[in-house]
């Protein structure tokens, strides 16, 4: 009797996590990915969680670029997303060929890493000029594949390089929308029903829209904390549930 109302509760929360982190995003320029992919992994499994959350992260990011259309840097970011075009099919590799224990502890490492990069100074140093868009593009485009997670690499660029902060939150839109069409094409579409799609597609926009009334109103800062502490819970709850899959 109880078996029916556990879909609706899993895809409530679902849409709950997807709005929550869509509008963070709006608000701090990124972040999506590291809040709706612990609990996304931990309600779908560790290849279809992945895939929608790289979805909807198509989705947050398509939604913003009309908003930011005009400070988009396209040079700039053409450096960093034809380099991660070419290593994009190495994320599709390890995808496919690892079991679902090993891609969630890979995911969640690959969590932990986008969340310590920005506190490496050297890596930053690193990522300058059109050497380190290369770097951090390469590397950008193989972690989303892989787990959506292409945020940090281009962040870090974007503080060596010395990136205008409101023009890099623009850019970074375009770069996420290329990546993860890309990233569905190689991972393939997901396997959830479309009425599931749909509900996750609109509480994604929905918390865009919300993210865009708040931004005057809530502190970035209060936003990025926000986002670490929702992001860390997930990747360290994710990293259990791999290890306990593979031991």
């Amino acid at each position: 009797m109880g078996a029916p109302t556990i879909f609706p509760v899993i895809l409530a929360l679902a849409a709950l996590t997807a709005f929550i982190a869509a509008a963070i995003q709006r608000i701090t320029g990124i972040g999506f990915v590291l809040v709706f992919l612990g609990p996304i992994v931990l309600l779908y499994g560790a290849y279809e969680g992945p895939t929608l959350a790289i979805m909807m992260a198509l989705v947050a990011a398509a939604a913003a670029i009309p908003l930011v259309w005009r400070d988009i840097e396209w040079k700039r970011s053409l450096w960093l997303i034809v380099p991660g075009l070419l290593f994009a099919p190495l994320g599709s590799l390890i995808v496919h060929h690892l079991p679902s224990g090993w891609l969630m502890v890979v995911t969640a490492a690959l969590a932990f890493f986008a969340l310590v990069a920005a506190y490496i100074p050297a890596l930053a140093q690193h990522l300058q000029g059109r050497r380190g868009a290369v770097i951090a593009g390469s590397a950008a485009g193989l972690m989303h594949v892989t787990a959506g997670l292409s945020g940090p690499p281009v962040a870090s660029y974007a503080v060596g390089d010395k990136w205008d902060q409101r023009r890099f939150a623009a850019s970074i839109q375009l770069i996420f929308v290329v990546f993860s069409a890309v990233s569905i094409a190689l991972r393939g579409w997901p396997t959830e029903s479309a009425a599931t799609l749909w509900t996750l597609v609109g509480a994604t926009a929905l918390g865009i829209v919300a993210g865009s009334l708040l931004n005057k109103f809530v502190p970035k800062n209060v936003a990025r904390t926000l986002m670490l502490i929702l992001a860390w819970a997930g990747a360290i709850v994710l990293l259990v549930r791999g290890l306990i899959a593979i031991f």
